[in-house]
C-alpha cells in the first residue's frame, strides 16, 4: 500500500518564550472574551497538528471552513487561548478558552509572532538575506549560505527545498513558511548562534502576510517571468506583489540584477537603498547589464560547473566556479556575493575564501544535479518548471554535450495552466528529443496536461520527435534508451523533491534515484549518492 512521507516537523526554540496574555491582549485585541488573568503562553500556531501545550491558536477563516470551528481540538491538545476574528470568537465560545479578538488574524499573524518570539527589527536577530524571483531565489539562497559557511559564519536557511539550522538540515514544506513558523524559526537560529540566515521569499509569502514582522538586512531580486498566474491576474500583478520586498518596513538594503527587463523597474520602484548586478552574455539587455554596479562575466562553461569573473566598484574582482552548469547560474552566484557585501561581509574576506577553495562550495539541491557517471549518457535533475528556467537549463546543457539533448518533462496539476502550451514550446525548441510525461497532477488528469504540453510542442516544432509516455517511472527508463555515449537527458520538474502529489497523496519517489536505475539498468556505471539525505521524521 502506498504511504504518504511524514510532513517535517515545525521547528521551535528550545527555551520557549512566556508571555503574558494580558499583555498580548493590550497590544492587539479589539476586545477580549473570558479571563486572561496570571495565563501565560509559549507560542503560537496556525494548525491544530502543530500547536504544543501551552501555545495559542491562531484561527483564521479558510476557503470552505473557518479555523475556529477547530477551537475544541486546540484545548484538548493544550491550548491556553485561541486568537480569531468576531466570527470565529462565537463558534471558539464553547471550547471555553479565553479568545483574543482581532479584525484580521492573518494580517496581524507576522506581528504577533514577532511579538511572542522577539524577533521584530528592533529585537537582536542574526543578519538577514532574503531573495525573491520567480527563477534562482532557491539557487541563490543556498548559494549564500555555501558561502558564508566558507567564511566560517555559523548559518542558516530557509528554501523552498530545505531549511538549515547550524548543520542541522530539514526538509521544508512551503518555499516560505507562515509567519508563525518563520518567526520560531528565526527565534530557534538565535538560541543556536546563528549569525546569518539566508531567506528564500516568495511574491505568495508576501502577498499572504508569511515576512510580515521581519526586516531583511538585505533584499536580492533574480528575474521576473511567466509563472503563479493562477494566484495574479496578470504578470503586472505578479510584479507588483514582489515589490514590498524593497520598502524600508521589510529590508535596509538591496541588490537587483538586471539581467531580465523586471530588475531595471524594481530598481526604479524600490523605496531603500540598491546596487545592481548584471550578466551581458545572458541579459535581455546587454548595455543595461554591463552598465550595473556589479559584473558577471562568463569565463567556461564545464559539466562540473560554470567559470566566473566578478567585477564591481573600486577595482574589486574575483573569478571563482559555480558547481552548476549555465551562466544563469554564475549571474546567481554573482548575486549572493554582492549580498553579502552589502550585508556587510569583508569583500576581502570572501576572495581569499573562494580562492582557497577553487570555487563556491554549496549543494543546491535538484538544481541540474549531475546524476551520471563519467562515461555514458549525462543524465540531469532539474526543479525549473518554468519556460524561462526551460529555455535558460536546456540552452547551458547544450553547451556542454557534444551530442544530441533530450529533454524529459511534465507540469503541475492545479497550478498555473496558462503557462504548460509555452512550456511545451520551449522545450522543443531547446532540445533534439522531447518526451512528455507526468510530475504532480493533484487532482487534474494527468493526460490532459500532457496534451496540452504536447500541444504546445507540435505548434512549435510540428516535425520534431515527441514521445509521450506515463508514468515518470517508465519515461525516464524510455529517456535512456533513446540516448547514448555523448549525449544528455535533462529531466525538468522533479529536483530534490521525494514525491508525487496524486490525488491529494505524497506518492514516494525520488527522480534522482529512478534516473539511477534506469542508468545502471541501461549498463551505464553510477557513482555513489552525491546529495546529503534531509531529515525525514
Amino acid at each position: 500500500m502506498t504511504t504518504q512521507p511524514s510532513l517535517p516537523p515545525v521547528l521551535r526554540p528550545a527555551d520557549p518564550p512566556r508571555r503574558a496574555l494580558t499583555e498580548l491582549a493590550d497590544r492587539f485585541a479589539r476586545d477580549v472574551r473570558g479571563d486572561l488573568a496570571d495565563v501565560h503562553l509559549s507560542g503560537i500556531t496556525l494548525a491544530t497538528a502543530d500547536l504544543r501545550a501551552g501555545e495559542a491558536f491562531v484561527a483564521i477563516k479558510g476557503v470552505n471552513r473557518h479555523g475556529a470551528e477547530f477551537a475544541q481540538t486546540a484545548a484538548d491538545q493544550g491550548a491556553v487561548a485561541v486568537i480569531t476574528d468576531a466570527e470565529g470568537a462565537d463558534i471558539a465560545a464553547s471550547a471555553g478558552l479565553p479568545v483574543i479578538i482581532v479584525d484580521d488574524p492573518r494580517a496581524v499573524l507576522g506581528d504577533l509572532s514577532a511579538w511572542v518570539y522577539g524577533t521584530g527589527a528592533s529585537d537582536s536577530l542574526p543578519v538577514l538575506f532574503g531573495t525573491t524571483g520567480t527563477n534562482g531565489k532557491t539557487s541563490v539562497s543556498h548559494l549564500l549560505q555555501g558561502i558564508l559557511d566558507q567564511i566560517g559564519v555559523v548559518s542558516g536557511l530557509s528554501s523552498t527545498a530545505e531549511r538549515h539550522i547550524a548543520g542541522q538540515v530539514i526538509v521544508s514544506r512551503l518555499t516560505t513558511p507562515e509567519a508563525s513558523e518563520m518567526h520560531a524559526l528565526l527565534a530557534l537560529m538565535r538560541e543556536r548562534e546563528v549569525e546569518a540566515v539566508a531567506v528564500e521569499v516568495s511574491a505568495q509569502a508576501l502577498s499572504r502576510h508569511r515576512v510580515d514582522g521581519i526586516v531583511f538586512d538585505v533584499a536580492g531580486f533574480t528575474n521576473l517571468s511567466h509563472d503563479h498566474l493562477d494566484d495574479y491576474a496578470d504578470m503586472e500583478e505578479y510584479f507588483q506583489a514582489k515589490l514590498p520586498l524593497f520598502t524600508p518596513e521589510r529590508a535596509r538594503r538591496g541588490v537587483v540584477n538586471l539581467d531580465s527587463s523586471s530588475g531595471a523597474r524594481v530598481v526604479a520602484h524600490s523605496g531603500i537603498p540598491v546596487v545592481t548586478v548584471g550578466t551581458p552574455a545572458i541579459a535581455a539587455d546587454p548595455d543595461a547589464a554591463e552598465r550595473a554596479d556589479w559584473v558577471v562575466t562568463i569565463d567556461d562553461e564545464r559539466q562540473s560547473g560554470t567559470v566566473f569573473t566578478l567585477t564591481g566598484p573600486g577595482g574589486r574582482s574575483l573569478t571563482t566556479v559555480v558547481p552548476v552548469i549555465g551562466p544563469h547560474m554564475a549571474a546567481n552566484a554573482g548575486l549572493a556575493i554582492v549580498m553579502l557585501v552589502e550585508g556587510g561581509y569583508d569583500w576581502d574576506r570572501i576572495a581569499a575564501a573562494l580562492a582557497r577553495d577553487g570555487q563556491i562550495f554549496a549543494y543546491l539541491p535538484g538544481r541540474t544535479q549531475f546524476v551520471s557517471g563519467e562515461s555514458g549518457p549525462a543524465v540531469y535533475v532539474d526543479f525549473g518548471h518554468t519556460p524561462d528556467a526551460f529555455e535558460k537549463t536546456l540552452a547551458a546543457v547544450r553547451r556542454v554535450t557534444p551530442g544530441r539533448v533530450l529533454m524529459l518533462f511534465g507540469a503541475d496539476g492545479d497550478r498555473d495552466a496558462t503557462k504548460r502550451l509555452d512550456m511545451g514550446r520551449t522545450a522543443v525548441e531547446g532540445s533534439d528529443i522531447l518526451i512528455v510525461t507526468d510530475h504532480h497532477p493533484r487532482f487534474e488528469d494527468p493526460a490532459s496536461i500532457r496534451a496540452t504540453l504536447i500541444e504546445g510542442a507540435r505548434r512549435a516544432r510540428p516535425d520534431a520527435e515527441i514521445h509521450e509516455v506515463s508514468p515518470p517511472e517508465a519515461a525516464i527508463v524510455a529517456a535512456v534508451g533513446m540516448v547514448s555515449d555523448g549525449d544528455a537527458v535533462l529531466w525538468a520538474g522533479p529536483g530534490h523533491q521525494d514525491y508525487r502529489d496524486i490525488r491529494g497523496v505524497r506518492t514516494p519517489y525520488s527522480a534522482r534515484e529512478l534516473a539511477r536505475r534506469a542508468l545502471q539498468a541501461a549498463g551505464w556505471r553510477v557513482p555513489d549518492s552525491r546529495w546529503p539525505v534531509p531529515y525525514s521524521d
